[in-house]
């Protein structure tokens, strides 16, 4: 069976809460009925209803069970023909070679071994000079 083809106008006739699909990965979902259960609430989704989700959905980090609810979701595959809206492209997601991924992670890494290094010294300081 052939998949629905989706034009940009279509897509973007179908952004409010009576009907909202998104653009994932080049193939568009109705996620009409799952808006009130998502969450980080409706507005979240209904903010990238007009273009592609893609990289929204990607930077969040949905689960496997996110990723299983969308094929029961699939209206069809999106029409890159039907108008000018910009396609996620995932290789250019990395910033000088560097991922935004790994970024986070090292920053992340950060938080908490500074904050540790700081009340090991404290208390090293403490322990030296006899304070009590």
């Amino acid at each position: 069976m052939a998949t629905k083809l989706v034009t940009l106008a279509e897509l973007r006739t179908n952004n409010n809460k009576d009907s909202l699909w998104v653009l994932i990965h080049g193939k568009v979902y109705d996620v009409t009925k799952f808006i009130d259960e998502h969450p980080g609430g409706d507005e979240v989704v209904m903010a990238e209803a007009n273009g592609d989700a893609t990289e929204a959905f990607e930077d969040v980090g949905h689960s496997d069970e996110a990723r299983e609810l969308l094929p029961g979701m699939l209206v069809g595959d999106f029409d890159t023909s039907s108008g000018d809206l910009k396609l996620f492209d995932a290789g250019a997601k990395s910033t000088g070679g560097v991922s935004v991924t790994r970024t986070v992670e090292q920053g992340s890494n950060l938080m908490y071994v500074l904050p540790l290094a700081g009340l090991g010294a404290y208390f090293a300081w403490r322990y030296y000079t006899g304070a009590e």
